[in-house]
């Protein structure tokens, strides 16, 4: 298990059941997302991701963060923090995607804390969610694949398919792995149509050498976002601090 959350970023209960008064169905919520795409202004999210063999599992992440609406695409600000309390950030805005904390700390040249990689705006490792509903054209897909009874939509996605319309997940290295995995989802939306809560679940299969000790696994996020629409600031980090090598 260590050795799966050290390596998360190197790829690039008992429910109390109450009865509830019945609600108007959410409003178009891909039409409602569109209203909030202005730059410059975002969503907020917090999310719990865990790792499964199937028969145990375990709380592997705690993630927070902001998706920040650009002119093209998304610019996002994360911090991930590891069962361990190991803590990590990343930054994707103006083309490249900035990495700090982990094991980064003991890679990266003297006086430098940040590590440089060229892109932006796709999902930065493994224990982060793979459905980006802020996304119209993903937003768009899990609607059409999934079942909505009243402000639930219940569905599976594939790799391949996720892969067509999410730049979020395109550009990630899960994008290279078996094209045929499902990606099973529950996705809760507000009155307003906008996305409140999107829990997915997916088992590793075909995975790269470098996430070998993954297949088989099974991965479970849970997110919930807030403040749709709101003024978001996202800067990289000062160029002081920045490298894009390792030490030699």
């Amino acid at each position: 298990m260590m050795k799966k959350t050290i390596t998360a970023l190197a790829v690039c209960g008992v429910f109390l059941v109450t009865a509830a008064p019945a609600q108007a169905a959410p409003k178009d919520p891909v039409q409602a997302l569109k209203a909030k795409l202005v730059p410059g202004h975002g969503v907020r999210f917090t999310e719990t991701a865990e790792w499964s063999d199937g028969t145990d599992t375990l709380h592997a992440y705690e993630n927070k963060g902001v998706l920040q609406f650009a002119r093209k695409g998304l610019n996002y600000d994360l911090t991930i923090t590891a069962w361990d309390d190991t803590e990590e950030r990343v930054i994707s805005t103006g083309g490249r995607t900035y990495y700090k904390g982990g094991l980064l700390a003991e890679l990266l040249p003297k006086g430098k804390r940040w590590l440089s990689v060229k892109g932006s705006g796709a999902m930065p490792g493994v224990y982060l969610q793979v459905l980006n509903p802020a996304e119209p054209t993903t937003l768009s897909a899990l609607l059409k694949k999934g079942k909505r009874e009243g402000s639930k939509v219940t569905g599976t996605i594939t790799f391949a398919a996720l892969t067509k319309v999410s730049p979020w997940f395109a550009g990630s290295g899960l994008s290279a792995w078996a094209a045929a995995t499902p990606i099973s989802y529950t996705l809760t939306l507000a009155p307003s149509g906008l996305p409140t809560r999107l829990y997915s679940s997916f088992r590793a299969k075909g995975v790269d050498r470098l996430y070998s000790d993954f297949e088989g696994s099974i991965i479970n996020v849970e997110t919930r976002y807030t403040g749709w629409g709101g003024k978001v600031s996202i800067k990289a980090p000062s160029p002081r601090t920045v490298t894009d090598r390792y030490a030699s």
